[in-house]
C-alpha cells in the first residue's frame, strides 16, 4: 500500500442510504435510494453493495463505473444486490478501450438452508431446491444467463464486449480456523479480521457479523495511507464488528427504527408479522446501539445508513447522536464524508448531491 505524501482525499459517497427489500412509501418516499456506498481513494473507487438505483446514483455522484476496481457485497439479501446485473450490463456502454477488470467479491454458497421459523405452522417449501443457496460467483452467472438474449444481441450485432470480459465474480473464502458454520456458528466469537483484497491504494479486511438467518454476512474495513473506513453491513450488535472497526476514522453502521417495527408488526400480528419482528430484533441494530458500538470501537466518526424504514424522519436518527464521543453524521443520499486521519471527518461543503 502506498505511503506517498500526495493526498489521496479518501472519502465515502453515500450513494443510497435506505435498507430493506422494498420501495418505501408515504411521507419522505423516494428520498433515499437502496443501500450502496462508494469508497473513493484518489481516482479509484470501490463499491460496497448494489442496492436499487446504484447505477444512477454513481452517475449523479460523478463516479464512473469504469473507475471501480472492486464491488464488495456484504451479504446476498436482495436489497444489497438487486442492481448488480444492471451495473454489469449497462456498464458495457460506458467502458473505454483501456478498461481494467472489476472484481466482484461476496459471500460464497451457504451450503445448507437456514432453519424454518418456529412461527411456522407448516414448514414452507423453498424455491430452486436443486441450488437453493448460490454464492456470489454462481449468482452473477445466473443473472447474466437471465439476460443472455440481450447480451448476445449486443455481442453479435453491435460488437459489444461481454460482461464476463470485465466483471470477475469471486466467493470470499472464510478462514477454516474461524470455526464458521452457517447454522451452528455463523458469527464465531473472537474472530480475527482477515484480508480479502489489496492494491496499491487500499487493503480490505473482513469479518463475520450477526445477521441471521443469512450467512455468511460480512463487514468490511478499507485501510489507506491516509485513513480508514469500516462498513458494518447488516448486523445486530456484534463484538466482531467492534474488533474490525477498532480506532477506525469512520464507521458506517446500519440502523433500524424499532418503534416502526412495533407499529408495523404489533403483538396481534399473524405468523408472518411475528416472524418479521423476530428477524428484525435478532438481526439489526438500533441507532443507540450503533452509537455504543462506535464508542467501544474508538471510532473517530460515525455515520448511520441502511436506514429502516427509509422514510423515518431524520430527527429520529439524529437524536441518538448525543451519546457519541466523536463526529456524528446522518447522511442523505449522495453526501460525501472524508475519512482522512489528518483531520476529523466532515461533510464536504461541496455536496455531490444536486438537492
Amino acid at each position: 500500500m502506498t505511503t506517498s505524501t500526495t493526498s489521496l482525499n479518501p472519502r465515502v459517497i453515500t450513494l443510497g442510504t435506505a435498507g430493506g427489500p422494498r420501495w418505501w412509501t408515504g411521507e419522505h418516499a423516494g428520498e433515499r435510494a437502496g443501500i450502496a456506498t462508494a469508497v473513493v481513494v484518489g481516482s479509484a473507487a470501490y463499491l460496497v453493495d448494489a442496492g436499487h438505483g446504484v447505477g444512477r446514483q454513481l452517475m449523479m455522484a460523478g463516479v464512473p463505473i469504469g473507475s471501480l476496481r472492486g464491488i464488495f457485497l456484504t451479504h446476498l439479501h436482495s436489497d444489497h444486490t438487486i442492481d448488480l446485473a444492471s451495473l454489469a450490463i449497462f456498464g458495457m456502454f460506458t467502458f473505454g478501450p483501456d478498461q481494467h477488470p472489476i472484481r466482484v467479491l461476496g459471500p460464497g454458497d451457504r451450503g445448507v438452508l437456514p432453519p424454518v421459523s418456529p412461527r411456522a405452522a407448516t414448514a414452507p417449501r423453498p424455491v430452486f431446491e436443486d441450488n437453493p443457496t448460490p454464492g456470489t460467483k454462481s449468482m452473477f452467472g445466473h443473472l447474466m444467463a437471465a439476460y443472455a438474449t440481450d447480451i448476445n444481441d449486443r455481442i453479435l450485432d453491435s460488437l459489444r464486449p461481454s460482461p464476463f470480459d470485465y466483471f470477475f465474480p469471486e466467493d470470499i473464502e472464510v478462514p477454516a480456523a474461524s470455526g464458521y458454520h452457517p447454522n451452528n456458528n455463523p458469527t464465531p466469537a473472537g474472530m480475527e479480521p482477515f484480508q480479502i483484497y489489496r492494491d496499491e491504494l487500499v487493503t480490505v479486511t473482513a469479518t463475520l457479523v450477526r445477521h441471521p438467518p443469512i450467512a455468511p454476512a460480512f463487514a468490511f474495513r478499507f485501510d489507506t495511507a491516509e485513513g480508514s473506513v469500516t462498513i458494518s453491513g447488516d448486523t445486530a450488535p456484534c463484538d466482531n464488528l467492534v474488533r474490525l472497526a477498532a480506532n477506525t476514522d469512520l464507521l458506517l453502521h446500519e440502523a433500524i427504527d424499532f418503534d416502526w417495527v412495533q407499529r408495523t408488526y404489533g403483538p396481534d400480528s399473524d405468523p408472518t408479522g411475528q416472524a418479521s419482528t423476530d428477524h428484525h430484533r435478532k438481526s439489526h441494530t438500533s441507532p443507540t446501539e450503533a452509537v455504543d458500538l462506535a464508542n467501544r470501537a474508538g471510532a473517530k466518526a460515525l455515520a448511520l445508513h441502511h436506514l429502516v424504514p427509509g422514510t423515518t424522519p431524520r430527527s429520529v436518527w439524529q437524536a441518538a447522536g448525543t451519546g457519541f464521543r466523536g463526529t456524528y453524521h446522518v447522511p442523505e443520499d449522495l453526501d460525501c464524508i472524508r475519512f482522512s486521519s489528518n483531520e476529523f471527518p466532515r461533510i464536504l461543503e461541496e455536496m455531490v448531491s444536486t438537492r
